[in-house]
């Protein structure tokens, strides 16, 4: 192994150590830029895809689209909620405005002849995972969330999702603001069984 590989993974391993997410409301701007969003998006599709069929896909929302995707969680939640206030209401609108930069994380797991429909999500899985820690890796912080609204079909249908596809998350990309604080890890010895 060449030493210039070797000498990297010590730093690798402190980022994943590391890595926390942080809450939209607390990702400040700018976010990534296109140059660097699309190198973060090439090793987000880096990940295991049995049969190499790339069975997800992203998103990017930004700038005003997320006002325009906002106003569609909005109208969703007013009519399942009539007695919804206004702050309420302005909370649902902002759901995608808090951070820079959103990516929606696609799964098109689907039947196949050879690769089960299972490696496909968690595959897709991968992908929304590789995409948080790339983003980090790149000075950014970022939070993998779902919510209510991914699994809302107006919602899905606003974002283009065909009826067999489903949202693995939104990741929310920024700065830190403030860095958070650890929470709890689980024990190794509740987690690990060894044979």
């Amino acid at each position: 192994m060449p030493d210039a590989q070797a000498d990297a993974f010590p730093e690798t391993l402190a980022l994943l150590a590391a890595r926390r997410s942080v809450a939209p409301l607390k990702l400040d701007g700018p976010g990534p830029g296109p140059e660097a969003l699309d190198a973060i998006l090439r090793i987000a599709s880096r990940v295991p895809d049995h049969g190499k069929l790339a069975p997800w896909r992203f998103i990017v929302i930004e700038g005003e689209s997320r006002e325009r995707v906002g106003a569609v969680i909005e109208a969703a939640y007013r009519a399942d909620h009539p007695e919804a206030d206004a702050a309420r209401l302005a909370l649902e609108r902002g759901r995608l405005a808090q951070a820079p930069l959103v990516v929606a994380v696609v799964s098109r797991a689907g039947p196949h002849a050879k690769i089960p429909e299972w490696e496909q999500v968690l595959s897709a899985g991968a992908a929304t995972m590789n995409l948080c820690v790339a983003a980090n890796a790149s000075g950014f912080a970022s939070a993998w969330l779902t919510e209510w609204y991914a699994y809302d079909r107006r919602v899905l249908d606003a974002l283009g999702l065909d009826p067999r596809e489903r949202l693995a998350g939104f990741v929310h990309i920024g700065r830190a603001a403030e860095r958070p604080s650890d929470r709890p890890r689980p024990d190794l010895a509740e987690i690990v069984t060894r044979l």
